[in-house]
């Protein structure tokens, strides 16, 4: 395609309002000079790769029902509070009603022609998704994870029985009459902790690394199975846990990830197929262009 032949394309503006939409979520004309280059850009070369996608053999069979385009352009005015906003938007976008469906019906075909061209990717086979597992364990590995519960007594200034000083001094009152006894903990929980979780007995559920406050996860991924940690000051308040379980970090068993790894290599061969097709496409298109 020759260069600057999109200009006088009238759908070339779609392209250029979903260039806009895409990377600033605003119309072209809302942008400053530097970002309507970038989008104008990235306009001008998706609108050549889908003019040489519609200009090629695998195009001229392809048919879009009037169906689908109706479907497809009712679903962009429903994103406005009313017919004349949509319309208004087109015009101010260098778009009408005749324009946007032409450009639609460009699209869908770009898409069912690139449907077509992954849909012709090699299959992967189970031993692709084997190797692709035992080259990547690092990927498939379970962090170790905790089983906690804790009592909670807030810091609230404007109630004197939650003062600083006052929870804090609860706090280890509630931990010097636990005296260390794991099996108390869930009761003690229920009675005494101020947070929501104490309706189960300060369960706070299989923990990962990161999931609690900074304070917290450094002390419970500290302290060995069935231990009570000591007083840990937290955003909320003041805290004890307990560890009531370890899980060791583990791999996670090939049979439950083999099928997301099979989408996943799909995925990719589709995507490659694609690109490796367009490339030849536009290389033809060049030389053509060229001579």
């Amino acid at each position: 395609m020759v260069e600057g032949q999109h200009k006088s394309a009238p759908e070339f503006y779609y392209h250029l309002l979903r260039s806009a939409l895409d990377s600033f979520n605003t119309n072209p004309d809302l942008l400053d000079d530097a970002r309507y280059e970038q989008v104008h850009r990235k306009a001008s070369r998706s609108y050549e790769i889908e003019t040489c996608v519609l200009a090629s053999p695998e195009a001229r069979d392809v048919v879009v029902p009037d169906e689908q385009l109706d479907q497809s352009i009712s679903e962009i005015a429903s994103r406005y509070e009313s017919r004349e906003a949509f319309i208004q938007d087109l015009e101010a976008n260098g778009l009408d009603s005749a324009t946007l469906r032409k450009a639609l019906y460009r699209e869908l075909i770009f898409n069912s022609v690139m449907q077509r061209v992954a849909a012709s990717s090699a299959d992967v086979t189970d031993l692709d998704v084997r190797l692709f597992y035992e080259m990547h364990h690092e990927r498939f590995e379970e962090a170790e994870r905790r089983v906690a519960r804790h009592i909670l007594v807030t810091v609230n200034p404007d109630y004197p029985e939650n003062s600083y000083t006052e929870a804090r001094a609860r706090i280890v009152w509630i931990l010097e009459k636990l005296a260390g006894r794991a099996n108390r903990f869930e009761k003690f929980a229920e009675r005494y902790s101020e947070c929501p979780t104490a309706m189960d007995g300060g369960m706070l559920g299989e923990v990962g690394r990161g999931q609690l406050f900074a304070s917290l996860d450094t002390v419970l991924f500290g302290m060995k199975e069935g231990w009570i940690s000591p007083v840990v000051e937290s955003e909320l308040g003041f805290h004890v846990l307990l560890c009531e379980k370890i899980i060791p970090a583990r791999w996670i068993p090939f049979s439950r990830v083999a099928p997301k790894i099979h989408k996943i290599l799909q995925e990719r061969r589709r995507r490659n197929c694609q690109k490796a097709w367009l490339a030849r496409l536009m290389e033809v298109s060049t030389r053509q262009d060229n001579h």
